[in-house]
């Protein structure tokens, strides 16, 4: 009994050292406003140490989002945008880690909407559990449905599952206020938490 409160004290204490260790990498990657591609593989070899030894959900899923940004060898545009979102979030502590945003500070669709993908048009904004946008994107397409930019043609806004407490001031916040905007005035537009999109894949 002393030994497994001892290990989970203990590992409590790494994972909030774990924590700490990373938002104050994530402050200093973040600070100039740029991520480049030496930057993103330090930033791998500090996950790879750290991935096995901790109970963050967030550190994995960052590790593989990681991974795939460096698979192909370029920093893609889309990509640099939504890793240094996710970075300037943990360095902001505007969420919990590894916590799923609570849905009632989102203007999500209530009730939510039964999905369809066949001739549907999709946008997605924030930053996924699912993988990298495109990888959110193909499972679209994959479905007979189409991703795009936001327009009023567009469908279904989904929103990442690490979206942060302060979304509204967040680079992809403009999205969510503009179709919010859209919704009010009549556009049938949904706007669908990552979630409950993943359910109908």
């Amino acid at each position: 009994m002393d030994d497994k409160l001892y290990n989970r004290v203990g590992g409590d204490r790494i994972s909030s050292r774990q924590i700490d260790e990373l938002i104050g990498l994530a402050r200093g990657l973040a600070a100039d406003g740029a991520i480049n591609h030496t930057e993103v593989e330090f930033l791998q070899k500090w996950l790879a140490a750290n991935v096995e030894i901790s109970n963050q959900p967030l550190i994995r899923t960052l590790y593989r989002r990681v991974n795939e940004i460096l698979d192909d060898g370029v920093l893609h545009a889309d990509e640099h945008a939504e890793l240094l979102d996710t970075l300037n979030s943990f360095s902001n502590r505007d969420f919990e880690l590894g916590e799923v945003l609570k849905p009632t500070t989102l203007p999500l669709c209530d009730p939510a909407p039964t999905l369809t993908f066949a001739g549907r048009l999709y946008c997605f904004t924030g930053t996924f559990n699912y993988g990298q946008r495109k990888f959110c994107e193909q499972a679209v397409v994959d479905r007979g449905g189409l991703t795009g930019g936001l327009t009023q043609k567009t469908n279904v806004l989904v929103i990442g599952a690490y979206a942060t407490e302060s979304w509204k001031h967040s680079s992809f916040g403009d999205k969510i206020v503009k179709a919010t905007g859209w919704r009010d005035h009549g556009v049938p537009i949904s706007i669908v938490s990552e979630s409950h999109w993943t359910s109908f894949l």
